[in-house]
């Protein structure tokens, strides 16, 4: 049965998708920067480390592990709220099947960063580079289509107690201590500056509080 659309949303009550933005470019930041990094140490540009192949392997687990829940938690959480506010007038199945594209994706980089973990070399850092490549092309297109598709429909149909409670319901499983200093680390001054007013108090202390251990990774990582 197809579920008939709510009215659309207008005016004050448009939800304000940047969140959903910043998440996207934060994604595909990490994937350049990492991208990058691995193929440095591949072509000897960048010293092979002990320190920095631990971190450079660790972030790679943190980044994984963010990319499967964002994900997951659009499968389980925005979808459904999609679904029943459009109703026909949305079609996510091209972008559960990118998720689903996704997950051996993941697997396989993961396999690339264990390796190189494992024996350190120009050649392991090459095939870590290649599994990023080929990670980044995938979620490059799907984050493209993703925001093509389902953007103005959130802003049409969802209303912004929709929205939030969305967010609210996908930051809860995350790993804020990984989240918060990267998205800062992404955003300009405006941009830090209207997160801070919608999420309030709590989380500009939490930023504050992640920050210095974050930084310390991005350094042994990429100086």
């Amino acid at each position: 049965m197809t579920t008939e659309p709510a009215a659309p949303a207008t005016g004050s009550t448009t939800p304000d998708v940047l969140g959903m933005q910043i998440a996207h470019r934060v994604i595909l930041r990490d994937l350049d920067r990492t991208t990058g990094v691995a193929m440095a140490m591949a072509d000897g540009g960048v010293p092979i480390t002990a320190r920095r192949t631990r971190m450079l392997v660790r972030y790679l687990e943190l980044m994984a592990e963010s990319i499967h829940h964002h994900h997951q938690a659009e499968d389980d959480i925005l979808w459904p709220v999609i679904v029943e506010r459009a109703g026909a007038h949305v079609d996510l199945t091209p972008l559960t099947e990118d998720h689903d594209a996704l997950l051996p994706l993941l697997d396989r980089m993961r396999g690339g960063a264990l390796a190189f973990q494992a024996t350190p070399s120009r050649q392991s850092a090459a095939a870590l580079a290649a599994r990023l490549v080929e990670l980044r092309s995938l979620l490059s297109e799907h984050i493209a289509e993703e925001e093509r598709a389902t953007f103005p429909v959130i802003r049409r149909y969802l209303s912004v107690a929709d929205w939030r409670d969305v967010e609210a319901r996908i930051r809860r499983n995350a790993r804020m201590s990984f989240e918060l200093p990267r998205i800062g680390a992404a955003v300009t001054p405006p941009e830090l500056a209207a997160l801070k007013a919608d999420a309030g108090a709590a989380i500009v202390l939490m930023l504050a509080l992640f920050r210095p251990a974050y930084r310390r990774m991005e350094r042994a990582i990429w100086g």
